[in-house]
């Protein structure tokens, strides 16, 4: 083998182990405000931060009402990602994963299972890193209550971290109704363990959301 047909084959050899170390990049929001800032912190691996308060800015960002307009894309992308995980498909859980992220980053969802995969992977640093920003993100909400009454609830900004959460302690969702006895709240009423039970989740963020969406419509 002549000396430039070695140095071009290493070259390319490189090449292709940079693509697979890099892979797909969850996109930052061009918006100068602490939800992007956050992101950025978070994609560079500084995972100790205020996550109800990076919870809160996502209502507060602009970001918001660019991932209201795409809430379909949104479901599209979690749909293919279990279609997906059917198959193990790895590299392509990875570039959903984290084009669902570039919409919501606050979804423990997303989070969870890109979590998942890096350690199915063996990729020990993007394992760390996702797994500490997906319970980060989980504890933020239930270390402020226990979810038994209005009072105590469980603070969320999105209707979709009440059922993350029930999916996590394995209740399973019977029936829905508003409480304000004690605030603003989501009764959800489940089976948990063959039993009958009822969290509570305080919903005043979703509710600014929801007015949040409507005056740019």
């Amino acid at each position: 083998m002549n000396r430039s047909c070695f140095f071009l084959i290493a070259f390319l050899f490189a090449g292709s182990i940079l693509s697979a170390q890099t892979g797909p990049e969850v996109i930052v929001p061009a918006f100068d405000d602490s939800y992007s800032k956050t992101i950025k912190m978070l994609e560079a691996g500084e995972t100790d931060i205020n996550y109800r308060a990076f919870r809160e800015s996502f209502i507060e960002s602009e970001q918001f009402l660019v991932a209201s307009a795409k809430y379909k894309q949104f479901d599209s992308l979690k749909k293919e990602m279990y279609r997906q995980m059917d198959k193990s498909d790895y590299p392509a859980i990875v570039k959903t994963t984290k084009g669902m992220l570039s919409i919501d980053y606050t979804s423990m969802l997303a989070h969870k299972i890109l979590q998942q995969t890096y350690k199915a992977m063996g990729d020990s640093v993007n394992w760390k890193k996702y797994h500490d920003i997906e319970f980060g993100l989980l504890r933020s909400i239930v270390k402020n209550g226990d979810g038994k009454t209005c009072e105590t609830a469980w603070p969320v900004i999105q209707i979709e971290e009440e059922y993350f959460i029930l999916d996590m302690i394995d209740a399973t969702f019977k029936k829905q109704s508003v409480d304000n006895s004690g605030g603003l709240c989501d009764k959800m009423e489940v089976k948990q363990d063959g039993k009958k039970k009822t969290y509570y989740f305080e919903v005043t963020k979703v509710f600014e959301g929801y007015k949040k969406f409507k005056k740019r419509e």
